[in-house]
């Protein structure tokens, strides 16, 4: 199979499987923080610049059929390529991640942790796309793999996925 079917046969996928949940009436999924609204600031209590703990997120319409949940926080404006801040899977099925919580197994960031690593951009304003994927299985893998990872071990399992972005510019 050549690289621009191993690209094109995914998207097709969830594109007919996100089609089908509309066609069932079906809402798409959305992933909201109380704490900021999509495309806002992230308060500093959950940057490096505070408390440096996950912000609470709730999950909407998760599909019927998904089995777990995984979570990706990145900042592709970092000066040498995205910096990944978190990365969580085999969630349970749950539509609130509280603050300050482990929610599933924690894979590898970019800082060599297991663990949240709250915005703290060198300067002015980056971005953070948290990214929710609901699966159609629960993955069974060991802790600390990497975001490339993750995502190779969920292709073809994405059964539909939102996204939260979030601002931060340290005051400093």
């Amino acid at each position: 199979m050549n690289n621009k079917a191993c690209v094109i046969i995914p998207i097709m996928i969830f594109m007919s499987l996100f089609a089908l949940r509309q066609a069932k009436g079906e809402e798409a999924m959305k992933l909201k923080s109380p704490e900021f609204e999509n495309s806002q600031f992230i308060p500093g209590k959950f940057s490096c610049e505070g408390q440096d703990i996950n912000p609470p997120l709730t999950i909407e319409s998760i599909p019927k059929e998904a089995k777990s949940l995984a979570l990706i926080v990145d900042d592709p404006d970092a000066p040498l390529g995205t910096w990944v801040h978190w990365v969580v899977f085999d969630m349970p099925l749950t539509f609130k991640i509280e603050e300050n919580s482990i929610p599933g197994k924690q894979g590898i960031n970019s800082a060599g942790g297991r663990n949240y690593h709250g915005p703290c951009p060198p300067s002015g304003v980056h971005r953070y796309f948290f990214k929710i994927y609901a699966l159609d299985m629960v993955l069974n893998l060991k802790e600390g793999i990497n975001k490339e990872q993750l995502e190779k071990a969920m292709q073809g399992h994405i059964l539909d996925k939102a996204q939260l972005l979030g601002l931060y510019r340290k005051n400093r």
